[in-house]
């Protein structure tokens, strides 16, 4: 996570849809939810919903839909996204993961794309004591035997999944909590290469736009965890 990206999320949120819609072109994300838990008629929360990848994905079959981030930039776009989508039984709010403005035991699925792990990322010091932090307050939030689903990078750029080193932290302590993984594929469909250059460099950074170039990827590969556990 460089300086770059954490600005980014700050700052440019409708380039960083650009990228995003692009994402995930296979539709293996929810698959892969639906493999867990349907979320139909659900209560769901999106936890670092960022541009809405996944809170505009399940919004239309949730009874309902709470997408927090810490930054305003990153909800701006997602609200326009889910005001354009018609629906009326979401919320949009600025908050941690670790403090929800939920109420006790009221919620059915919580739900986290490429974010929970910030904990461990920016906080190299204290980062076991800020997961479990941000588990007690799921386990205060979800009603009992409901289910946490997280989405996680194994490797953008990568045909099969790889541990990143600057994650391995994460990766641990979820193994260590009982969480249950799998691993999907991801891929980004640009609809040029100039497109996938662009976009995969401004976000990714140099050394994968180059190798974007040098592929030819109009399709960028990419491996995604997906972590699972009931509390």
């Amino acid at each position: 996570m460089t300086d770059t990206q954490r600005q980014i999320y700050q700052t440019d949120g409708d380039r960083y849809e650009a990228l995003i819609a692009r994402e995930d072109y296979q539709g293996n994300i929810l698959r892969a939810l639906e493999e867990i838990i349907a979320p139909d008629g659900l209560d769901i929360l999106d936890l670092g919903a960022g541009t809405g990848r996944l809170a505009v994905m399940l919004a239309p079959r949730a009874k309902s839909m709470r997408a927090f981030d810490v930054s305003e930039e990153m909800l701006r776009v997602c609200r326009q996204r889910l005001e354009a989508s018609g629906l009326s039984n979401w919320k949009v709010e600025i908050a941690d993961h670790r403090q929800l403005p939920v109420a006790n035991h009221s919620a059915d699925l919580a739900v986290s794309g490429w974010s929970v792990s910030y904990l461990a990322v920016w906080n190299p010091d204290s980062w076991r004591a800020e997961l479990e932090k941000w588990l007690g307050e799921m386990k205060r939030v979800l009603r009992p035997n409901s289910p946490i689903v997280l989405f996680e990078s194994l490797g953008t750029g990568n045909e099969s999944p790889l541990r990143l080193e600057h994650l391995q932290n994460f990766y641990r302590w979820l193994d260590e909590t009982g969480f249950q993984s799998k691993w999907i594929r991801t891929d980004y469909k640009f609809e040029s290469l100039e497109e996938a250059d662009e976009l995969s460099r401004f976000f990714f950074g140099d050394d994968l736009g180059n190798m974007v170039r040098r592929k030819n990827w109009i399709v960028l590969p990419e491996c995604t965890g997906v972590w699972w556990l009931k509390v």
